[in-house]
């Protein structure tokens, strides 16, 4: 579904990432993990367009589109839920929501869409006149996971889901993650620190080191490498 080759990208004349190679499978979940700074977040902004690399293809669906807007791409599919919620605070949540349709003409599928992600996300119904600043950290990321959904995505590129969260809030969104993908075949990539998390909710996953993927394979199987246990689990 996606194919990213030989991407070369970065901000301004520092370059972050160095040939890298990735192929995403249409319906499955991919995880993305490695330390702060080596390239993950610039990864999944070139592809969902907020960054132009400096040189790669990405095709999506068989096409090029590298040089596609990023809000052309949101309307083929591809939407991204950034690391830090990003959510406009004083806006409600219900506000938040519709701003992730924005690109949709579908207005009635808007609406049933936004009674799906209610029924998946209930507490945002509890919340939703309720301003997006005002809400808690674990609530704020259901809102940008919830805005995201609004785009009606076929993929959908999550930066840190559970950065900074309590352990029972990141089961909540990993059960949500688990429903979407069941459900409706959303094809998701995942960055997120805790690599536990991340390549027990992935069929497959990349390892990132220096701006290069550095291995890459089932996520099970990279679960139970020595070498990642040590790196990234402290065991």
């Amino acid at each position: 579904m996606l194919q990213v080759e030989g991407l070369h990208a970065g901000y301004g004349d520092v370059q972050i990432l160095w040939d890298v190679n990735v192929t995403i499978e249409q319906g499955s979940i991919t995880a993305l993990i490695g330390s702060n700074g080596v390239g993950k977040t610039t990864f999944m902004r070139s592809v969902a367009g907020a960054l132009k690399p400096f040189k790669g293809i990405i095709r999506y669906e068989g096409k090029e589109i590298q040089d596609v807007p990023q809000p052309k791409r949101v309307q083929m599919g591809i939407v991204m839920v950034p690391e830090g919620r990003q959510l406009y605070s004083g806006l409600t949540v219900e506000e938040n929501l519709f701003m992730g349709a924005y690109t949709r003409k579908d207005k009635k599928k808007v609406k049933e869409d936004l009674e799906w992600v209610y029924t998946i996300l209930p507490r945002l119904k509890e919340r939703r006149k309720q301003l997006a600043g005002t809400l808690s950290g674990g609530e704020a990321q259901m809102c940008a996971v919830g805005r995201g959904l609004m785009a009606d995505p076929k993929v959908l590129l999550l930066d840190e889901l559970s950065l900074g969260l309590a352990p029972v809030m990141v089961d909540t969104l990993v059960k949500v993650l688990e429903e979407i993908h069941r459900t409706r075949g959303i094809t998701i990539v995942l960055v997120d620190q805790d690599v536990q998390v991340a390549l027990s909710l992935a069929q497959k996953g990349y390892v990132f080191v220096h701006g290069k993927v550095a291995m890459s394979g089932d996520a099970k199987e990279l679960l139970a490498n020595p070498d990642i246990q040590k790196a990234y689990l402290g065991i």
